[in-house]
């Protein structure tokens, strides 16, 4: 398969912290692949690096043969590549519609601006009722985003990056918090919305990985521990000692 999403030699320091040291990732078109690795393995400073929210050290980042390090996140976002983030960043006292709209509005490199009528948006709204329904959210449609559970938030979320059609979604923890009907959910929904795109995701939860994960790439102390299959990986003794003194579940 085609490569969809590339880092080469990707470094990141923080005043003389190495967070990433000289990280490969290849993640071929239409493939699910996980990122794994204990706290403080630099899994969210990689998606950083990969989504243009921090400029690599050292490397570089393509996506479909494109170099895209160096460049700022919304025209990372131009090219095909949308992420959803650790910490829900929805507008908590907008409704779920409202929500998608503004994204959908965002797109159009046009502004919400406060002294224009509510009748320019509503050319979104079908678009965004589409969205709403994809991430389980219909029905919800005119609820604040505040009154959600915490698993209705990370949907939105979700739904949020897909207001940009991307070719490349990264997913931040995307069951972070959740109770155990929630994570099923999301399991779900991440595989409805990985259909015709490029999932990759970081996630500790070793249940979702092996329900999820075409590859896994595992991080230790910022650099590439291992890299495979979920068979190979669970098995493998330097991935069973990263993870020492944390549950890993077969």
């Amino acid at each position: 398969m085609p490569v969809a999403l590339q880092a080469r030699g990707v470094s990141r320091s923080f005043r003389g912290f190495r967070a990433l040291d000289h990280v490969d990732l290849s993640v071929a078109e239409g493939e699910i692949h996980a990122i794994l690795g204990p706290n403080g393995a630099g899994k969210t400073t990689l998606f950083n690096c990969l989504s243009g929210f921090l400029q690599p050290t050292e490397g570089t980042v393509e996506l479909f043969g494109e170099t895209i390090a160096g460049l700022p996140p919304h025209r990372i976002v131009d090219r095909g590549l949308s992420r959803s983030f650790q910490i829900s960043s929805v507008f908590e006292t907008l409704t779920v519609l409202e929500n998608l709209v503004v994204a959908l509005q965002a797109r159009t490199g046009h502004p919400v601006r406060f002294w224009e009528p509510r009748e320019a948006l509503r050319e979104f709204e079908p678009r965004a009722r589409k969205i709403a329904e994809q991430v389980r959210l219909n029905g919800k449609e005119q609820v604040r985003a505040a009154d959600l559970s915490h698993g209705q938030k990370r949907n939105l979320e979700i739904g949020i990056s897909l207001t940009q059609d991307p070719r490349v979604l990264l997913l931040d923890e995307p069951t972070s918090g959740m109770g155990r009907e929630d994570v099923e959910r999301t399991v779900d929904l991440a595989r409805e919305v990985a259909k015709g795109r490029t999932v990759v995701f970081v996630e500790h939860n070793m249940g979702v990985v092996a329900k999820l994960a075409d590859r896994i790439t595992v991080l230790a102390r910022g650099q590439v521990l291992a890299a495979g299959s979920y068979e190979q990986i669970k098995s493998d003794p330097r991935v069973i000692e990263a993870y020492l003194g944390e549950e890993v579940r077969a």
